[in-house]
């Protein structure tokens, strides 16, 4: 039996979930924004009580901010690493649900921005992207971050259970510049 244990840390929600041959076996959440390198480890150790014959990783890639993604990203890895076990990566927003035939679907980005991609027929055309909300063009919008800027009436988040089912990327999404910057660039 194939064990898969999936991790995002994109959003303000840090999830887990553990899936077996398409059937997710334990799914927990905790939310906070700040709050993703201690909730990692805490919602993994309830998920190896369930089941802790592991045989791979899948971890959300973003976009995403970068403290978050790191710690996602990081633990991901680490844990792959230890177990020698296969570690895959995937676009967060990808697994945001929605069974409309196009939308747009977003996140949080903060400082009054949203990550976002454009949607048709389930499969991603464009994005993901980094704008204010009011640059961006769609019908139907879901997500936690349309959510809050008042682009749709429901908030949804990236759904880990269906991370297996989702194509790979190789590197994290940050759509970013980093703040930090070198003092001879100031």
């Amino acid at each position: 039996m194939s064990i898969t244990l999936a991790i995002d840390t994109s959003t303000s929600r840090t999830s887990v979930a553990l899936i077996s041959n398409k059937s997710v076996l334990w799914s927990e959440y905790e939310d906070g924004v700040t709050a993703h390198a201690e909730a990692v480890p805490r919602l993994v150790q309830k998920a190896l009580v369930i089941n802790d014959e592991i045989s791979q990783v899948i971890v959300g890639m973003g976009p995403g901010p970068y403290t978050g993604l790191r710690a996602g990203i990081s633990f991901a890895q680490a844990f792959a690493w230890a177990r020698n076990i296969e570690l895959r990566g995937v676009c967060s927003l990808d697994a945001i649900a929605c069974t409309a035939a196009e939308y747009i679907a977003a996140t949080d980005a903060r400082r009054k921005e949203i990550y976002w991609a454009h949607y048709k027929d389930g499969m991603r055309v464009d994005g993901p992207h980094v704008n204010v909300p009011t640059e961006v063009r769609g019908e139907l919008f879901v997500g936690e971050g349309a959510h809050k800027y008042g682009l749709c009436s429901t908030s949804t988040y990236p759904d880990v259970s269906i991370f297996h089912l989702l194509s790979a990327v190789d590197q994290p999404m940050y759509l970013r510049r980093p703040d930090a910057v070198p003092t001879s660039e100031r």
